[in-house]
């Protein structure tokens, strides 16, 4: 590996950038993120970057210093004179606003894309958008990662008979397709009306699940609402056992309760957010939780932009 990488990493997932770092055999970057005595952000990059190409590791899931953190870092690394600097966002949060569908909302999604190019980074990498359009929302270099050969890979290991995909909303049917085709299942469809931004009331269920075992795959699990309400209705017509894959697991406070109580066997989700303890009232999403690491896809994508190699390859 060239000497001129390095990899930086805030505060929201230090042990995936260690595990990134790990996978490319490189020391993780000597960086100060604290704070000052009235709150506000303390970055210092404590070596020389001059003329070097920089991945900054950050997901910015609320609150929003997350976000903050990775702008002002992305600046210092910019007046440090480096040669590239990389936004690496395993998670891309502020991303449900993405369209104005309604008055007088905001696009944050594209607020924060703006705010990302213009702190000075030269090109993102980011994991499962909640909407793909998001790309189009930056005019620098955007690399788009899947969590798909992770999740696959786990699911067809565990060779689950008589398998049914199902896409737990409108929204997830492309990518609940191309779960199926790889695991060579069936497909099925929860169609639901959303009430609130964060809720949702299941409508009804298009495809045949009675007697099957049943996988619902989605990109962003956040109170758990739109997985246990199809949970419970596939149950209603007849599935068997049912598993949950997803990239990101945000977990909410609601959650521990709502996805605890659900009839779910496992839920599998990534490493792209640290899993918060959720205390004894967490126990029984816990005992369900199964984390899969995205460390080497990561590492692999982060190697192979720094030797100008083609990414094409890790979405298969």
């Amino acid at each position: 590996m060239i000497d001129s990488l390095r990899v930086l990493a805030g505060n929201a997932n230090p042990g995936l950038a260690a595990e990134i770092c790990r996978y490319l055999e490189v020391d993780l970057g000597e960086a100060e993120v604290g704070r000052f005595a009235d709150g506000e952000i303390n970055v210092k990059i404590n070596e020389n970057i001059r003329g070097c190409d920089i991945f900054i590791l950050q997901p910015t899931l609320a609150p929003a210093d997350n976000l903050m953190e990775l702008l002002i870092m992305i600046d210092a690394a910019r007046r440090s004179s480096a040669q590239r600097v990389t936004a690496v966002v395993p998670y891309f949060g502020y991303a449900r606003q993405d369209r104005k569908d309604q008055p007088r909302v905001p696009i944050s999604a594209k607020l924060v894309a703006n705010l990302i190019t213009v702190a000075g980074a030269n090109r993102v990498l980011t994991m499962d958008l909640h909407s793909s359009q998001i790309q189009g929302f930056f005019d620098i270099p955007f690399d788009h990662l899947y969590a798909a050969p992770v999740l696959i890979d786990h699911f067809r290991q565990m060779n689950i008979p008589d398998l049914t995909v199902v896409a737990p909303d409108l929204g997830s049917v492309k990518m609940a397709r191309a779960y199926a085709s790889r695991l060579d299942a069936s497909l099925a469809l929860v169609d639901k009306r959303r009430t609130r931004a964060d809720d949702a009331e299941v409508m009804n269920l298009i495809g045949d699940v009675r007697g099957r075992n049943v996988v619902i795959f989605d990109d962003v699990i956040s109170t758990g609402k739109t997985i246990a309400r199809a949970a419970i209705e596939l149950k209603e017509r007849g599935a068997a056992e049912i598993w949950v894959g997803a990239t990101h697991a945000v977990f909410s406070q609601e959650s521990a309760e709502i996805l605890g109580s659900a009839p779910v066997r496992e839920i599998v989700v990534t490493d792209s957010l640290p899993q918060r303890r959720l205390g004894p009232a967490g126990a029984a999403l816990e005992a369900k939780l199964r984390v899969l690491s995205v460390s080497r896809l990561f590492g692999e994508a982060v190697r192979r932009i720094h030797e100008e190699r083609s990414l094409s390859s890790l979405f298969l």
